[in-house]
């Protein structure tokens, strides 16, 4: 796909486009394939402010069901390593870069143009936009399923294998010309994987999966300790690219 595909965002066009693709990859049949996504409903007026500001995790789930059966069929065994933990990831996408061009605020795409969830949804309208993104990933490669996955162990390795994730952003940093991403959403990334951002958000994740309920701002949250590394905010970046040239460090 290009650029100009991608364009067309969620208009007819788009939509004939999403419809001829999963045409060919459920041949066999008048029948519409059970496994796609369903229609694309009507965007709902969601509140800036809500009960998830006074959360240290916010369940998504109940908004998605609100929106949509399934936003598609993508399996836990395609997911990219960068993926960041929780409901949401990808699988093998449409290369034509559409979820970083409409949503870089969550989407990303890896070294084959895949996408991936770098920051998981945190309130009602972001759960909403990445709705509309995956209703319109041409063959299907989104998933919610990812609790079911996610395993305490699980999330404490992705986070002590961070430095993997930052080391890919540094040289996606220093080889734009090489890069299906754009800069601001990749100093963002790194930004949050360092100020503390992510991390505060993982043990949040933790608390859901261990507790099976969503953890007040101020409770005690489970420790991501034992990863037998020092805390990123307070080692340097992998290298000076993962901050904007001529602005002040911190």
């Amino acid at each position: 796909m290009t650029r100009a595909l991608i364009a067309l965002g969620s208009g007819a066009a788009w939509g004939t486009v999403v419809s001829c693709a999963w045409a060919l990859r459920h041949k066999g049949g008048d029948a519409e394939p059970a496994d796609r996504p369903a229609p694309r409903p009507a965007r709902v007026p969601y509140p800036e402010r809500g009960e998830w500001d006074r959360l240290a995790y916010w369940d998504p789930m109940p908004t998605l069901a609100e929106l949509t059966a399934s936003i598609g069929d993508a399996t836990w065994e395609q997911r990219s390593w960068l993926n960041a933990p929780g409901p949401f990831y990808c699988g093998e996408t449409d290369t034509g870069l559409n979820g970083p061009f409409h949503l870089p605020e969550h989407i990303l795409s890896d070294d084959e143009g895949y996408e991936f969830v770098y920051r998981q949804p945190a309130d009602p309208r972001e759960v909403d936009a990445l709705v509309g993104v995956a209703y319109n990933e041409p063959l299907g490669g989104y998933a919610s399923d990812g609790d079911q996955h996610w395993t305490p162990e699980s999330v404490r390795a992705w986070w002590a294998d961070r430095g993997r994730v930052l080391d890919w952003l540094a040289t996606e940093l220093e080889h734009p010309e090489d890069s299906h991403n754009e800069e601001e959403p990749l100093r963002a990334y790194a930004a949050r994987l360092q100020d503390g951002t992510v991390e505060d958000y993982l043990r949040g994740y933790l608390f859901w999966l261990i507790e099976g309920r969503e953890p007040l701002l101020g409770e005690a949250l489970p420790d991501l300790a034992g990863d037998g590394t020092e805390d990123d905010r307070h080692r340097p970046d992998p290298v000076g690219a993962l901050r904007a040239p001529d602005r002040p460090a911190g």
